[in-house]
C-alpha cells in the first residue's frame, strides 16, 4: 500500500477531521492523519500522511509555519474570529497607519502568548473549546512562541473598522487568532480575524498544494523517502548501520551531523528511520522498515 504525505489545499468551513475523511475515502485506507489542524475558516497548506508517513505527523508538527490573514481593528469576538459573537465594538478610525505599523514591533521574536479559549488545547482533560461552549470562563496559561517576521502589508479603512492584511512565519503552536486579540488590545480599540490563509508548512508551500477537487481527478501522494528528505537532515548509513537500523539498535560513535530528528538512508537510497543524538551515540525515534541481516 502507498505511504507518504499528500499537502491539501483545505477549503473554507471544512475542519481538518472533515479532509482526513475525504482522503480517508481516496487513498483507500483508514490510516489517514493530519499535522496540525486548521481551523474550519481557514484555508491553505495541511500536511496530511497516508499509511506508514502516518508516523512522521508527529515530528513535522514542530516546523516553522507561515500565514497571511486580515485583522480587522475595533470589533472583538468571543472566538477571537468572524465566527464568533461580536462582544465589543470600538471605532479604529482614529488611528493612523504609523500607530498600527508600529504596534507589530513586540509582536516578533521570542515572546509569551495566551491561545485563544476556544482553541483545541485540553484542559483537564477536555477541550478548552468544549468548556467556553458549555458556558465557562477559561483562561489558558501563556506559552512561549517564536514569530521570525510579522509584517503588515496593507491598512483599509472599512467604516469605523481598520482592516489589516498581515503576514507571519511563526513556530508551531502559535495562534493567529490570539495575535488578533492582543493586536487590537495594543492599539486600543480590540480585533478579531476575518480571513486566514497557511501558505507554508515547513518546506510545503501551496504551489505543493492540491485542491481536494483536483485529488478527486487525480490522486497523488509524496513518496516517503522523498517527503523525509524534504523535511529531515538527512544521514546515509553504511551496509552494517542499516542492518542494525532495521532491529531499531542505538549506532554507536556516529555523528548524524544534527540533533535530530534526522532522516537515515540506506546505500541503496530507502528510507529508513528517524534518529536522534544521544550522547556520542544515535537512538532510533521511528523505525520504517526492517532490514534483514
Amino acid at each position: 500500500m502507498t505511504s507518504g504525505l499528500v499537502i491539501v489545499d483545505k477549503p473554507p468551513d471544512w475542519t481538518s477531521h472533515d479532509v482526513v475523511g475525504r482522503l480517508r475515502r481516496l487513498a483507500g485506507t483508514r490510516k489517514v492523519g493530519h499535522a496540525g489542524t486548521l481551523d474550519p475558516m481557514a484555508t491553505g497548506v495541511l500536511v496530511l500522511g497516508i499509511n506508514r508517513a502516518t508516523r512522521l505527523l508527529g515530528h513535522l508538527m514542530l516546523t516553522e509555519k507561515e500565514y497571511v490573514a486580515t485583522i480587522r481593528l475595533g470589533a472583538s469576538t468571543v472566538t477571537d474570529d468572524k465566527e464568533g459573537d461580536v462582544i465589543a465594538e470600538t471605532s479604529a478610525a482614529h488611528l493612523s497607519d504609523d500607530e498600527i505599523r508600529s504596534a507589530v514591533e513586540p509582536f516578533r521574536g521570542d515572546i509569551e502568548q495566551i491561545p485563544s479559549a476556544v482553541s483545541a488545547i485540553k484542559v483537564d482533560g477536555q477541550r478548552s473549546y468544549a468548556r467556553v461552549r458549555a458556558g465557562e470562563d477559561v483562561v489558558l496559561k501563556s506559552r512561549p512562541v517564536h514569530v521570525e517576521t510579522f509584517e503588515v502589508n496593507d491598512i483599509r479603512e472599512v467604516g469605523e473598522f481598520r482592516d489589516v492584511d498581515i503576514r507571519v512565519i511563526c513556530s508551531s503552536g502559535t495562534y493567529i487568532r490570539a495575535f488578533a486579540r492582543d493586536f487590537g488590545t495594543a492599539v486600543g480599540v480590540g480585533g478579531h480575524l476575518t480571513m486566514l490563509r497557511r501558505t507554508r508548512v515547513g518546506p510545503f508551500t501551496l504551489e505543493n498544494a492540491k485542491t481536494l477537487d483536483e485529488l478527486g481527478t487525480e490522486f497523488g501522494v509524496l513518496d516517503l523517502a522523498v517527503a523525509a528528505r524534504l523535511t529531515f537532515p538527512a544521514f546515509e548509513a553504511s551496509e552494517k548501520q542499516a542492518n542494525d537500523i532495521g532491529f531499531g539498535r542505538a549506532l554507536a560513535a556516529v555523528d548524524l551531523g544534527a540533533p535530530g530528528p534526522v532522516a537515515v538512508f540506506a546505500p541503496d537510497g530507502e528510507f529508513l528511520a528517524l534518529y536522534e543524538a544521544a550522547g556520542d551515540d544515535a537512538k532510533a525515534l521511528a523505525v520504517f522498515a526492517t532490514v534483514s541481516p
